[in-house]
């Protein structure tokens, strides 16, 4: 496993993260996996290399965090791994996507949301018990906050940094003006920046090209984007059908991979990856994450739940594409409503 420094900063983290989104409680989630299922799955990650893992409070409402913190206490020396999670949505099993306050219909109870002074606070410490951890190395913002002062944010994530509760903040999608309005008011107040971004991009939805990407790259942000694969719509076995049959239970319940992409344009991308992939011998999933690293991405994070698609993700970090490749894989692409913001 190759190994490269997170942005602008000393942290060095595996070419690949795992996202851990997958393992906690099917009660959230059908396709999310226990932890008799995940244990063999976190730990093949571990042995192949990758020393970065990413999660979320929201995720299977905080079980997923308990899972991430339990497993890599088993299988890690603490100071070799890099342990990422994130704040902003509900803790809640019945809260799944979308801003909190309006979410499937109503409001959660006050201050259980947001990016509030109190609400961070609250949320590090809840998050530090589940992991089971004395720090966390990467704490990001899940989303934008409209109703809270970006300057009581960035103070408060400041002072998380300080408490040696947090070793580097990130921030996850967002228009490219609210990030470096956040930059902007960290650096004239002193306080800690943001060092990583967490946006969506992949083969099927490039709009982070215009604005997120060269603003990171130009001042030294790490790119670690999510859905490298789509939601798994790029590994080529999903179909328009999808919500009624499905070939998988993730392709056929997850409503948030139907509405971000199924387009005529975006079958015709995964189309182009599989021929390609074919040629090359090697899995539709290979190739599309060898093109983000290809594209100076740091490390996409990506979801495994069967022990080979590890292997097709370690893989990507070897394969090699020429530019007349990429520019194949490229071709075509439709631009998108923007999306993933939200």
């Amino acid at each position: 496993m190759q190994t490269t420094r997170l942005g602008n900063t000393g942290l060095v983290v595996s070419r690949l993260c795992l996202g851990m989104m997958t393992y906690g409680t099917p009660k959230w989630r059908p396709w999310v996996l226990d932890e008799d299922a995940s244990r063999p799955l976190v730990k093949h990650a571990v042995e192949q290399g990758i020393n970065f893992f990413d999660t979320a409070d929201m995720y299977s409402a905080g079980e997923s965090e308990a899972l991430t913190g339990k497993f890599l206490r088993e299988f890690c020396r603490r100071e070799e791994i890099v342990v990422a999670t994130k704040l902003f949505h509900p803790v809640s099993m019945a809260f799944s996507s979308g801003i909190a306050p309006k979410a499937n219909g109503h409001r959660p109870p006050p201050n259980t949301s947001g990016l509030s002074r109190k609400r961070i606070f609250h949320a590090v410490d809840a998050s530090l018990k589940r992991l089971g951890l004395d720090y966390i190395d990467l704490y990001q913002i899940h989303r934008w906050d409209p109703a809270t002062p970006i300057e009581e944010t960035m103070e408060a994530l400041h002072d998380v940094v300080k408490a040696g509760k947090a070793r580097y903040i990130g921030a996850s999608s967002m228009w490219a003006w609210q990030f470096a309005k956040a930059q902007q008011v960290a650096r004239a107040n002193r306080w800690t920046p943001f060092v990583s971004m967490q946006n969506h991009y992949n083969l099927a939805y490039r709009e982070e090209e215009r604005e997120m990407i060269p603003l990171c790259k130009d001042q030294g942000v790490a790119l670690i984007p999510w859905s490298p694969l789509a939601r798994g719509f790029l590994a080529g076995n999903r179909r328009a059908d999808d919500a009624k049959a499905g070939a998988t239970s993730r392709a056929n319940t997850d409503e948030i991979a139907l509405k971000l992409y199924y387009r005529a344009s975006d079958f015709a991308t995964v189309e182009r990856v599989t021929a390609m992939a074919a040629a090359k011998g090697v899995s539709n999933a290979t190739l599309a994450y060898a093109w983000l690293l290809h594209k100076g991405i740091t490390a996409p994070i990506f979801g495994a739940s069967k022990l080979p698609q590890i292997d097709q993700a370690v893989a990507a970090v070897e394969l090699k594409l020429s530019a007349d490749e990429v520019t194949q894989l490229e071709a075509g692409y439709e631009p998108h409503p923007v999306l993933g913001h939200s």
